[in-house]
Protein backbone atom coordinates (compact mmCIF):
# COMPACT_ATOMS: atom_id res chain seq x y z
CA UNK A 1 0.00 0.00 0.00
CA UNK A 2 1.20 3.23 -1.01
CA UNK A 3 1.09 6.71 1.21
CA UNK A 4 -1.21 9.37 -0.46
CA UNK A 5 -2.62 12.41 0.62
CA UNK A 6 -6.67 12.85 0.88
CA UNK A 7 -8.60 15.88 1.53
CA UNK A 8 -11.78 16.58 3.76
CA UNK A 9 -14.43 18.85 1.81
CA UNK A 10 -16.18 19.31 4.85
CA UNK A 11 -12.87 21.29 5.64
CA UNK A 12 -12.27 22.82 2.43
CA UNK A 13 -12.79 25.92 1.65
CA UNK A 14 -12.04 26.20 -2.28
CA UNK A 15 -8.80 28.88 -1.50
CA UNK A 16 -6.20 27.49 -3.78
CA UNK A 17 -3.62 27.78 -1.10
CA UNK A 18 -2.34 24.26 -1.90
CA UNK A 19 -1.85 24.73 -5.75
CA UNK A 20 0.31 27.91 -4.94
CA UNK A 21 2.32 25.92 -2.70
CA UNK A 22 2.81 23.08 -5.00
CA UNK A 23 3.86 25.18 -7.58
CA UNK A 24 6.29 27.32 -5.85
CA UNK A 25 8.01 24.83 -4.40
CA UNK A 26 8.48 22.29 -7.26
CA UNK A 27 9.42 25.79 -8.63
CA UNK A 28 11.77 26.46 -6.17
CA UNK A 29 13.56 22.95 -7.02
CA UNK A 30 14.19 23.48 -10.18
CA UNK A 31 11.05 20.99 -11.71
CA UNK A 32 7.79 21.69 -13.42
CA UNK A 33 5.75 25.03 -11.43
CA UNK A 34 2.36 22.90 -12.71
CA UNK A 35 0.42 22.59 -9.63
CA UNK A 36 0.44 18.78 -8.80
CA UNK A 37 -3.07 18.91 -7.87
CA UNK A 38 -6.61 21.07 -8.97
CA UNK A 39 -9.11 22.37 -6.63
CA UNK A 40 -12.60 20.84 -7.55
CA UNK A 41 -16.07 22.17 -6.50
CA UNK A 42 -19.77 21.12 -6.86
CA UNK A 43 -22.85 22.95 -5.25
CA UNK A 44 -22.10 22.07 -1.89
CA UNK A 45 -18.54 20.97 -1.32
CA UNK A 46 -14.72 21.37 -2.81
CA UNK A 47 -11.69 19.37 -2.56
CA UNK A 48 -8.18 18.86 -4.48
CA UNK A 49 -8.11 16.08 -6.70
CA UNK A 50 -4.62 14.60 -7.22
CA UNK A 51 -2.87 11.57 -7.85
CA UNK A 52 -3.93 8.43 -5.57
CA UNK A 53 -0.09 6.49 -5.96
CA UNK A 54 -2.36 3.04 -6.91
CA UNK A 55 -0.82 0.24 -5.60
CA UNK A 56 -0.99 -1.23 -9.59
CA UNK A 57 -0.23 2.29 -11.02
CA UNK A 58 -1.37 1.83 -14.23
CA UNK A 59 0.81 4.85 -15.15
CA UNK A 60 4.12 3.41 -14.64
CA UNK A 61 2.39 0.20 -16.76
CA UNK A 62 2.06 2.17 -19.99
CA UNK A 63 5.68 4.58 -19.79
CA UNK A 64 7.35 3.24 -22.31
CA UNK A 65 10.63 4.76 -20.80
CA UNK A 66 10.65 3.41 -17.28
CA UNK A 67 9.61 7.16 -15.99
CA UNK A 68 7.18 6.27 -13.45
CA UNK A 69 8.53 4.21 -10.72
CA UNK A 70 7.30 3.21 -7.33
CA UNK A 71 9.99 4.66 -4.84
CA UNK A 72 9.88 5.00 -0.60
CA UNK A 73 5.67 3.79 -0.66
CA UNK A 74 5.02 6.78 -3.31
CA UNK A 75 4.22 6.65 -7.58
CA UNK A 76 7.25 8.65 -8.57
CA UNK A 77 7.76 10.52 -11.84
CA UNK A 78 11.08 11.51 -13.40
CA UNK A 79 10.83 14.72 -15.50
CA UNK A 80 14.36 14.41 -17.15
CA UNK A 81 13.03 10.99 -18.99
CA UNK A 82 9.70 12.06 -19.77
CA UNK A 83 9.35 11.85 -23.73
CA UNK A 84 5.76 13.57 -23.80
CA UNK A 85 4.22 10.67 -25.31
CA UNK A 86 1.09 11.14 -22.53
CA UNK A 87 0.37 7.13 -22.44
CA UNK A 88 0.54 8.00 -18.42
CA UNK A 89 -2.52 10.47 -18.61
CA UNK A 90 -5.14 8.65 -20.48
CA UNK A 91 -4.15 5.71 -18.33
CA UNK A 92 -4.51 7.21 -15.02
CA UNK A 93 -8.46 6.22 -13.84
CA UNK A 94 -8.49 9.82 -11.50
CA UNK A 95 -7.34 12.36 -14.21
CA UNK A 96 -4.41 13.45 -11.54
CA UNK A 97 -1.62 13.58 -14.44
CA UNK A 98 -1.51 16.51 -16.52
CA UNK A 99 1.37 18.41 -18.96
CA UNK A 100 3.32 21.35 -18.41
CA UNK A 101 6.20 22.75 -20.47
CA UNK A 102 9.53 24.91 -20.83
CA UNK A 103 10.28 26.58 -23.67
CA UNK A 104 14.53 27.10 -23.79
CA UNK A 105 15.64 30.50 -22.34
CA UNK A 106 17.52 31.26 -25.21
CA UNK A 107 14.45 30.27 -27.44
CA UNK A 108 11.93 33.61 -27.23
CA UNK A 109 8.38 32.85 -28.18
CA UNK A 110 7.54 33.06 -32.08
CA UNK A 111 11.17 33.21 -33.05
CA UNK A 112 11.45 31.93 -36.51
CA UNK A 113 15.01 31.48 -38.41
CA UNK A 114 15.09 32.45 -42.09
CA UNK A 115 16.37 28.48 -43.07
CA UNK A 116 12.92 27.46 -41.38
CA UNK A 117 9.34 27.78 -42.58
CA UNK A 118 7.37 30.25 -39.74
CA UNK A 119 5.57 28.11 -36.57
CA UNK A 120 2.07 27.99 -37.06
CA UNK A 121 0.78 30.20 -34.12
CA UNK A 122 -0.55 27.87 -31.04
CA UNK A 123 -3.90 26.52 -31.63
CA UNK A 124 -6.73 27.83 -29.10
CA UNK A 125 -6.20 26.03 -25.65
CA UNK A 126 -8.29 22.90 -24.78
CA UNK A 127 -6.82 20.86 -21.84
CA UNK A 128 -3.04 19.91 -21.28
CA UNK A 129 -3.35 16.61 -22.41
CA UNK A 130 -5.04 18.17 -25.79
CA UNK A 131 -2.99 21.19 -25.87
CA UNK A 132 0.54 21.80 -28.59
CA UNK A 133 2.71 25.27 -28.37
CA UNK A 134 5.58 25.24 -30.65
CA UNK A 135 8.62 24.70 -29.40
CA UNK A 136 7.45 23.59 -25.98
CA UNK A 137 8.14 20.05 -25.21
CA UNK A 138 4.96 18.66 -23.05
CA UNK A 139 6.63 17.07 -19.52
CA UNK A 140 3.80 15.09 -17.20
CA UNK A 141 3.26 16.00 -13.78
CA UNK A 142 1.65 14.30 -11.05
CA UNK A 143 1.97 13.91 -7.62
CA UNK A 144 5.54 13.55 -5.66
CA UNK A 145 4.46 13.59 -2.32
CA UNK A 146 7.36 16.66 -2.47
CA UNK A 147 9.96 13.76 -1.67
CA UNK A 148 12.98 16.41 -2.18
CA UNK A 149 11.61 18.39 0.99
CA UNK A 150 12.24 16.98 4.49
CA UNK A 151 8.45 18.68 5.92
CA UNK A 152 6.44 16.22 3.58
CA UNK A 153 3.78 17.70 1.00
CA UNK A 154 3.65 21.52 0.88
CA UNK A 155 -0.22 21.21 0.51
CA UNK A 156 -0.77 19.20 3.40
CA UNK A 157 1.59 21.67 5.39
CA UNK A 158 0.17 24.86 4.00
CA UNK A 159 -3.77 24.26 3.86
CA UNK A 160 -5.06 26.99 6.48
CA UNK A 161 -7.76 24.20 7.28
CA UNK A 162 -5.65 21.47 7.53
CA UNK A 163 -8.14 20.04 5.38
CA UNK A 164 -5.39 17.84 3.77
CA UNK A 165 -3.51 14.48 5.30
CA UNK A 166 -0.68 12.37 4.43
CA UNK A 167 -2.13 9.12 4.59
CA UNK A 168 0.11 5.66 5.29
CA UNK A 169 -0.71 2.29 5.88
CA UNK A 170 -0.86 2.34 9.38
CA UNK A 171 -4.05 4.85 8.39
CA UNK A 172 -5.34 2.39 6.57
CA UNK A 173 -5.25 -0.51 8.82
CA UNK A 174 -6.79 1.61 11.16
CA UNK A 175 -9.58 2.80 9.58
CA UNK A 176 -9.93 -0.45 8.08
CA UNK A 177 -10.31 -2.30 11.38
CA UNK A 178 -12.43 0.11 13.21
CA UNK A 179 -15.12 -0.24 9.66
CA UNK A 180 -14.67 -4.34 10.54
CA UNK A 181 -15.64 -3.25 14.42
CA UNK A 182 -18.62 -1.28 13.00
CA UNK A 183 -19.85 -3.99 10.99
CA UNK A 184 -19.66 -6.43 13.37
CA UNK A 185 -21.55 -4.52 16.34
CA UNK A 186 -24.25 -3.37 14.00
CA UNK A 187 -27.51 -4.42 14.99
CA UNK A 188 -29.51 -5.72 11.63
CA UNK A 189 -32.99 -6.55 13.65
CA UNK A 190 -35.08 -9.15 13.26
CA UNK A 191 -33.93 -11.03 10.46
CA UNK A 192 -36.54 -14.09 11.08
CA UNK A 193 -38.45 -13.44 8.49
CA UNK A 194 -35.29 -13.04 5.99
CA UNK A 195 -34.57 -16.68 7.61
CA UNK A 196 -38.18 -18.19 6.89
CA UNK A 197 -37.97 -17.13 3.03
CA UNK A 198 -34.11 -18.32 2.80
CA UNK A 199 -35.59 -21.87 4.20
CA UNK A 200 -38.61 -21.71 1.88
CA UNK A 201 -36.76 -21.05 -1.67
CA UNK A 202 -34.56 -24.40 -0.90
Amino acid sequence: MNRFVIADPALCIGCHTCEAACAETHREHGLQSMPRLRVMRNEHESAPQQCHHCEDAPCAGVCPVNAINRVDGAVQLNESLCVSCKLCAIACPFGAIEFAGSRPLDIPANVNSPLAPAAPPAPARVSTLLDWVPGVRAIAVKCDLCHFDEQGPACVRMCPTKALHLVNNLDIARASRRKREQTLNTDYGDLSLFTQLNRSAK
